[in-house]
């Protein structure tokens, strides 16, 4: 067979060639811009251009610093297919990592969505590598700013060559892309994606069994371009042709519900805090969601209630799918093999809750305590990844020895896998709750508090007790704590109702508001913080 390389470049061609008037609409901080996938090829060349002209060259890192919109979608491709690399910077990161991250990754540039000026700007004198700043916006003339230098992305595209021929020697082992982990210690960690490994990752997404993505579909990443790539879906969409939703800063659920309903979105995709948030505008208001195919949830485990209401409540396939900055992301995707559809409702269900099947290309193992994990659906092990879009480092970190071992990358994850192949995970290894030398699962105790009809939001910790080392305290937000309250004992008897018990909290604490990571995710180190000293007595439970 004749040797060809996977780059970037073919992706955008072929949507070039073969779907020029294909549509792309993007929200910006200002207006809604509708145009095509032939206006969006233009422009990515005119910004390659731009950005040679710069000084910009193959291997250097140029960095984006933006929303989910048509802007951050033309640098997708510009950057990568010039030979640069693309490196998207998560905006909800505190201070200190942003610095950390431009300067690790040794960026050269940076492109900044107007909106998110005043971050960059007070961090700016401790940016050692940056050499420009590229200003997102959609003004005729630039805002009002302290950086230096600066340049307005809009004249840069004007100003260049629409004509502009990428280089066809790339190679496909070359960097594409790269992305930090929000670690929840210590700095974050980067990972570096290859031409070849999001090419090949785009291909997964198109698998009728994992996404199905195809030209005929209208889709919309709720995930941020900057957590893993949006998880790959801007990539992928453009070679396949789908039409694209960008939802633009700070999309409300009730406005991303609309986008929806309007532009007759079939794919959708975000982590569990925004499908819980739109199920509460759901029983609210009516919004017409006939046309929509799949929503995916992933970055974190879905309650199955959530997963219930979506399916059977409201008619709209709902796919539990998993992955991880370092797996570029897709690992696995929950979709019901076809000689289990008669199982029940229930059953079904707990089908649905799981992470899913592991994809094809991908290899895993479970490993526990004493090797090899039974296939049982109870033992429980760290999931083992390997394949030809799984990292196998991070980016000049130490800490890869921590994670890579073997040749299989080391999730840090704990899963059970059933008899048919199902991957459930019970909880990050620094998660579960060790319990008297029994381990318990937070993520299903925290699915199961979810479940209940009053609770909007459930977090469960593992917090120091004398006696039993750890014992679990559930942290709930409410959904109406004045019209519909409920007391801790009836949330625990409710729980109970399920689990052994002791594996029930000993307590629940209410909060308005459960902290979250950068990426939507339950900030459970600061609840175990805030709540180390809670259990101080040394009350029997029964193990």
């Amino acid at each position: 067979m004749k040797e060809y390389q996977l780059t970037l470049r073919s992706i955008l061609e072929r949507a070039e060639m073969l779907f020029p008037k294909k549509e792309i609409l993007s929200r910006t901080a200002t207006k809604y811009v509708r145009y095509t996938y032939g206006d969006f090829a233009r422009r990515t060349r005119r910004l390659s251009s731009s950005l040679q002209a710069l000084g910009v060259q193959r291997g250097d890192r140029v960095a984006t610093f933006a929303w989910n919109d048509h802007r951050h979608l033309e640098a997708y491709f510009a950057i990568p297919c010039m030979g640069a690399v693309l490196h998207t910077v998560n905006i909800r990161l505190p201070d200190e990592h942003i610095i950390h991250i431009l300067n690790h990754a040794e960026d050269r540039f940076l492109l900044i969505d107007e909106t998110l000026l005043p971050i960059i700007q007070r961090i700016q004198t401790k940016l050692t590598t940056i050499e420009g700043f590229i200003i997102m916006t959609d003004r005729d003339a630039l805002p009002s700013t302290d950086l230096y230098p600066v340049y307005s992305y809009e004249q840069l595209v004007a100003d260049a060559d629409p004509s502009y021929d990428y280089p066809l020697d790339i190679d496909e082992s070359a960097p594409a892309g790269m992305c930090y982990t929000s670690a929840t210690t210590g700095n974050p960690k980067g990972v570096v994606y290859s031409h070849r490994a999001i090419y090949l990752h785009c291909m997964t997404l198109g698998l009728a069994d994992t996404l199905g993505l195809s030209e005929k579909d209208t889709v919309m990443p709720i995930v941020p371009m900057f957590h893993v790539n949006a998880w790959g879906l801007p990539f992928a969409s453009v070679w396949f042709g789908s039409k694209q939703v960008l939802p633009g800063p700070m999309p409300t659920p009730e406005l991303l519900l609309n986008l929806i309903a309007e532009e007759k979105v079939t794919i959708s995709a975000g982590v569990p805090t925004v499908w819980i948030a739109a199920l509460k505008i759901m029983e609210q208001k009516t919004f017409d969601l006939s046309h929509v195919r799949a929503l995916i949830c992933g970055g974190s485990a879905a309650p199955r209630s959530i997963i219930e209401k979506f399916e059977y409540h409201h008619g709209i396939p709902f796919y539990h799918a998993y992955g991880l900055t370092e797996t570029s992301p897709l690992v696995t995707c929950s979709r019901v093999k076809s000689d289990l559809e008669t199982l029940t409702k229930d059953e079904l269900l707990d089908i649905r809750a799981t992470q899913g099947l592991l994809v094809p290309g991908l290899e895993m193992k479970v490993v526990g305590a004493n090797g090899p994990a039974a296939w049982d659906g109870k033992e429980m092990g760290e999931l083992l990844l390997r394949g030809p879009w799984i990292v196998d480092e991070y980016y000049k970190d130490e800490r890869t020895q921590d994670s890579f071992k073997d040749g299989w990358f080391h999730t840090g994850d704990i899963a059970v896998v059933d008899s048919e192949g199902y991957v459930k995970l019970v909880d990050r290894s620094k998660d579960v709750v060790k319990s008297g030398g029994e381990w318990i699962s937070s993520v299903d105790l925290e699915n199961e508090f979810m479940a209940h009809h009053a609770v909007f939001e459930a977090c469960v910790v593992g917090i120091p007790h004398a006696k039993w080392s750890e014992r679990p305290l559930a942290c709930v937000v409410l959904k109406d704590a004045v019209n519909q309250p409920v007391s801790k004992e009836e949330l625990l008897e409710f729980v109970g109702r399920r689990f052994a018990k002791w594996w029930v909290p000993d307590d629940v604490i209410f909060l308005t508001e459960i902290p979250k990571t950068s990426v939507g995710k339950f900030l459970k180190r600061a609840l175990r913080e805030t709540y180390q000293g809670h259990y101080t007595s040394d009350e029997e439970v029964v193990q």
